[in-house]
């Protein structure tokens, strides 16, 4: 028997690299109850304001918020943006304990996916942004389009 594997973004966390230098990633498993994996996979999940918080050397996310199922039966929880769980290696949290700590860094959802029928987490240890980073990376990115249509350009007339 084959691995199945899906490996579909269900949801992502677009202005993580705007306010971030995303410095290195963990895959973490994601601890959900009742039809929370049907409303992940339909893409009623979002983690724009998430975060996440290492407590008693478990990793949580905070205001990750998971819509509930519209079928769903009385096993649908309750409350749609409650702490989750996440699933890791101890070396690994502990780990990302110690690079939390120092100054700047934090710890940031970047996206949802499935794996092998598991849904999943990618974390980011970031460190944030000054608002002149933000300007620069705006400037490098709109000098790369001109750039590039400019080539576009050349390329039709010179057929």
């Amino acid at each position: 028997m084959g691995k199945k594997v899906d490996g579909k973004v269900l949801a992502q966390n677009k202005k993580a690299s705007h306010d971030y230098f995303i410095e290195d990633t963990y895959e973490a498993g994601l601890v959900l109850t009742g039809t929370e994996i049907k409303s992940l996979r339909l893409g009623r999940a979002n983690i724009g304001d998430a975060f996440a918080t290492i407590r008693n050397g478990e990793i949580q996310i905070h205001n990750m918020h998971i819509s509930p199922f519209a079928q769903g039966n009385r096993s649908n929880p309750d409350d749609p943006t409650r702490t989750r769980k996440l699933l890791m290696h101890k070396v690994q949290i502990h780990k990302l304990l110690g690079l939390s700590k120092r100054d700047g860094f934090t710890i940031v959802p970047l996206k949802i996916y499935v794996r092998n029928g598991f849904a999943k987490l990618l974390i980011g240890l970031g460190r944030g942004k000054k608002e002149y980073d933000k300007r620069d990376t705006a400037a490098k990115r709109d000098a790369q389009r001109d750039i590039q249509r400019v080539l576009r350009e050349k390329q039709k007339i010179a057929r």
